[in-house]
């Protein structure tokens, strides 16, 4: 755990570090953030020693103080340059149920458009709906207590961003779930939380005019000549 004046002096330095980096194409060269990205791999071998989850998660919980002041700074910069400490940072405090930790840096990263590092190959925006969606899985599936704000704050913070209709449709099943969890008879009465695109979709289609029968479908009146029913008919009387 660093001391309070190593802290201070991480924060500042990653604040000066993604300041500078700001408005170029070029990542984030400081002796701090090198230090941060050594510290950083360390763990990470770390981490690959390790075959249960659960301690995953607590070895996790452990190393992520050694990052905050370095977030901290960045986030408090104003400026978004592409940061793998960052970047990292975000994933391990979803990981270990840190949700209020995580969704700042999620929005920076939105609003910034930074890419997660390698291993991962999905976007940011879709990384962080399924690591919400899988955590509240998880919770739902031990005791149950999902924290529906913050799924909430990820639904409304990836409304507009591109990714898997799949993905996605697993943060909303969550959402849904929760809300039912949470008052049964308000979630049955109301419609679940859905994307704003299919909610404008929603009500295009319910103020539209009915659609008028296409010419394959058209009702056309009946061309057979009307029968007589001789049954019904009466008769003429004989010799009228």
């Amino acid at each position: 755990m660093p001391s309070p004046a190593q802290q201070h002096f991480m924060r500042v330095a990653a604040a000066r570090a993604t300041a500078a980096a700001a408005g170029t194409d070029e990542p984030i060269v400081a002796t701090a953030y090198e230090q941060q990205l050594m510290q950083l791999a360390q763990d990470k071998r770390q981490l690959s020693a390790i075959q249960s989850t659960e301690k995953k998660a607590e070895a996790k919980r452990e190393m992520l103080p050694k990052y905050a002041a370095w977030v901290d700074g960045v986030l408090s910069s104003g400026h978004g340059v592409q940061d793998d400490v960052v970047m990292n940072v975000l994933v391990w405090r979803i990981d270990v149920g840190d949700y209020a930790g995580a969704l700042p840096i999620a929005a920076h990263a939105i609003e910034y458009g930074l890419k997660m590092p390698e291993p991962y190959t999905r976007t940011t925006a879709c990384v962080i709906t399924e690591e919400f969606a899988d955590m509240a899985r998880k919770a739902r599936a031990v005791n149950g207590d999902i924290d529906l704000t913050s799924l909430l704050a990820v639904a409304r913070l990836t409304d507009d961003q591109d990714m898997p209709d799949q993905v996605r449709a697993k943060l909303y099943k969550e959402i849904g779930l929760a809300q039912m969890d949470r008052d049964p008879r308000a979630a049955l009465a109301r419609p679940q939380a859905r994307p704003r695109a299919e909610q404008e979709r929603g009500r295009h289609q319910r103020h539209r005019a009915p659609r008028r029968p296409s010419c394959a479908t058209r009702i056309r009146p009946p061309t057979a000549t009307a029968t007589v029913d001789t049954e019904r008919t009466p008769r003429r009387a004989a010799g009228g």
